[in-house]
């Protein structure tokens, strides 16, 4: 690309894209938009959606971090090629089964001293047992609007309601409870779960009954009255309770409970 003095040079790039880095750190809104040209054309190929200056303002605000100084996870320094950078990312979401991250680059090519053109892409990254397996989400993302910072903060909020407000304890919750009472819609929090979390609302939510009853076992002791323990946390079949115990701890209740008193007992012996 060239302005009117010719090839625009790598210096003015880098300065232009790390003042562009740090407001978007900051959570300069204004800042970062007064460093996009007039003819902007942000292509975000994750949902894909072309993007010009008019439609920007909304979606640079919704992908902010929430609070200043947060930073993404580089996978690489910035890379300079003439009048376009190149950076590498790593988006880590909390809540799925084992670890879950989308892997995400940008292209920002820089035009007058403005960003002139941004090319972003992502992959989702299910980093299980053996070998990370990379899923395309592109059409069903497409649909429901969101980029892969917004797909985080919903899983953040997601955790962060079930760690406070315990809603898992209620036997009778339901996905439309918690679209609601998290302010997303039924649809969003669905996808999240299924598609990019890779398990089903009612796996999710025993899940966070178990690790509320594995608290409560550890503080009662051998004394413990599983069964009863398991309907408090919100299950309400044992069948079900005794499955998910055993796919999350590879034990039985009971032996769980055994290996709860040998350790009590090693600890009282001097």
């Amino acid at each position: 690309m060239f302005d009117d003095d010719g090839p625009l040079q790598t210096p003015a790039t880098g300065d232009t894209v790390l003042r562009y880095h740090l407001r978007w750190k900051e959570r300069d809104l204004d800042g970062v938009m007064a460093l996009y040209h007039p003819d902007i054309q942000y292509h975000d190929f994750f949902q894909n959606r072309l993007m010009g200056l008019a439609e920007l303002r909304e979606y640079v605000q919704a992908s902010m971090p929430r609070d200043s100084g947060e930073a993404l996870e580089h996978s690489d320094r910035i890379r300079l090629d003439g009048n376009t950078a190149f950076i590498q990312y790593k988006i880590t979401l909390r809540g799925g089964a084992g670890l879950v991250s989308f892997r995400a680059s940008e292209a920002i090519t820089v035009r007058d001293g403005l960003i002139w053109r941004v090319n972003e892409y992502a992959s989702l990254v299910h980093e299980q047992a053996s070998r990370p397996e990379v899923t395309s989400l592109r059409p069903a993302t497409s649909r429901l609007g969101l980029s892969p910072r917004q797909l985080s903060f919903m899983a953040d909020d997601l955790q962060q309601y079930f760690e406070r407000q315990q809603p898992y304890l209620d036997a009778d919750l339901d996905l439309q409870r918690v679209a609601r009472e998290t302010g997303y819609s039924r649809n969003q929090i669905s996808y999240l779960l299924n598609q990019v979390l890779g398990q089903s609302f009612y796996r999710y939510v025993n899940q966070a009954r178990l690790r509320h009853l594995l608290t409560v076992l550890d503080q009662a002791g051998p004394t413990a009255r599983v069964d009863e323990l398991a309907f408090a946390a919100g299950f309400n079949s044992l069948s079900a309770f005794y499955n998910c115990f055993r796919q999350q701890t590879g034990l039985s209740p009971k032996a769980y409970v055994r290996q709860i008193s040998l350790r009590a007992r090693a600890q009282d012996t001097p």
